[in-house]
C-alpha cells in the first residue's frame, strides 16, 4: 500500500527496542524515514535491533522516559512502559512512573517541538468489562489498588494527561487501546499467554491454565498491529482516538492451548491454576471506529501469526 508520510521525517519511539517497538521501527525505516530509538532495556532488549546496526537512518540512544529528554523530531510514538504482567509486577511504583511521568515528558517534549504524539494505551483501561465486547466509549472496571493497578491506572492517567494535553495546549494527539498482541521478538519469559504457551509446548513441559480456561482473548498479530498504528498517525487531525486496535475473533484460553499443542506436535498435557486476582474474564475490541476512520481491521489469522511466531521461539532456543 503506497503512502504514508510526504516527506522523510525524524520520529522518535520510545519503548523501541521492545516487542512492537521493533517492528514499529522497521516499518518506518521501510518508509524512508529517520528514527530516533530511546529505551531503557528494562524490558526491551537490543536483540531485536541487532539488525539495525549499521542502518544509516537509524539511532539507538539509552534513556529512561521518567527523565526529561532534549532531542530534535518531528513526531514522538510513545511505547514505553512495562507491557505484560510479570514485567509490570516486577516494580510497580517504577511502572507508573514510566506510564505518568513518561507521558508528561513526551507531552513537554511534543509541546516544546509543536509535533504530533502517539500513545500507545491499553485494552487494560477496560480492567474485568461488564460490556462486551469493549467499545472507546466505556469508562471501565477497574480496581486501583490491586496488583495489576500500576499498569491499569498508569495507562489511564496517560490517557488523561494526553487529552488535557489536546485541551489545554491545542497538542495533536493520537490514543491507540491496544488489545493482545503477539508475534516474532515477544520476551519469551513475559509471562503472556502466548509466549507462555509456546515456550512451554516446545519444551514438552505441561500447559498452565488458569481458572478454567474457558476465559477469552482477542490475539493480534503485530503487523496487523503496526499498520493500525501507522494509520492513525496518518489519520486527520481531529482523529484523536481513543481507538481500539485488536482481533475482534474471539478465542478461549484453552482453544488457544490446544492450537499452540497441534502446531508444535508437542506432547505437552494442559495443567489448570488458580485463576490471578483480577484478571479480566473477556476480552474483545468492537473495531468499529478503527473500520469506519482508519479504514483497518486485522487480516492475518490466528494460526498463520502462530506459526511464524512458534518458529521465532524455535529458533531463538537452537
Amino acid at each position: 500500500m503506497a503512502r504514508l508520510y510526504d516527506s522523510r521525517k525524524r520520529i522518535l519511539v520510545t519503548g523501541g527496542a521492545g516487542f512492537l517497538g521493533s517492528h514499529l521501527i522497521d516499518r518506518l525505516l521501510d518508509m524512508g524515514h529517520e528514527v530516533l530509538c530511546v529505551d531503557n532495556l528494562f524490558t526491551g532488549t537490543k536483540r531485536n535491533l541487532d539488525h539495525l546496526h549499521n542502518h544509516a537512518r537509524f539511532e539507538f540512544m539509552r534513556h529512561d522516559v521518567c527523565f526529561p529528554l532534549y532531542v530534535e523530531v518531528d513526531e514522538i510514538f510513545n511505547l514505553a512502559c512495562p507491557a505484560s504482567p510479570v514485567h509490570y509486577q516486577h516494580d510497580p511504583v517504577a511502572t507508573t512512573k514510566t506510564s505518568v511521568h513518561g507521558a508528561i515528558n513526551m507531552l513537554g517534549l511534543a509541546k516544546r517541538l509543536k509535533c504530533k504524539i502517539f500513545q500507545a494505551s491499553t485494552s487494560e483501561v477496560y480492567g474485568n468489562p461488564s460490556v462486551h465486547p469493549q467499545t472507546e466509549d466505556y469508562w471501565g472496571n477497574v480496581n486501583p489498588i490491586g496488583p495489576r493497578s500500576c499498569y491499569d491506572e498508569g495507562k489511564r492517567c496517560a490517557e488523561t494527561l494526553f487529552f488535557d494535553y489536546h485541551r489545554q495546549h491545542g497538542l495533536e494527539i493520537k490514543v491507540a487501546r491496544i488489545f493482545n498482541t503477539y508475534g516474532p521478538r515477544m520476551h519469551p519469559a513475559d509471562g503472556r499467554v502466548v509466549s507462555n504457551f509456546i515456550m512451554q509446548a516446545l519444551a514438552g513441559k505441561p500447559i498452565t491454565l488458569y481458572g478454567d480456561g474457558l476465559q477469552t482473548r482477542s490475539f493480534c498479530y503485530c503487523e496487523d498491529l503496526i499498520e493500525g498504528f501507522l494509520r492513525l498517525m496518518d489519520s486527520p487531525r481531529e482523529v484523536t482516538g481513543p481507538v481500539n486496535l485488536g482481533n475482534p475473533v474471539e478465542f478461549t484460553i484453552r482453544e488457544l492451548a490446544e492450537l499452540v499443542t497441534q502446531l508444535t506436535g508437542s506432547k505437552s498435557t494442559i495443567q489448570f491454576c488458580p485463576l490471578p486476582q483480577d484478571d479480566p474474564t473477556q476480552r474483545k475490541p468492537d473495531i468499529a471506529t478503527a473500520k469506519d476512520k482508519l479504514g483497518w481491521a486485522p487480516t492475518v489469522p490466528l494460526e498463520r501469526g502462530l506459526v511464524d511466531t512458534i518458529d521465532y521461539f524455535r529458533n531463538l532456543a537452537a
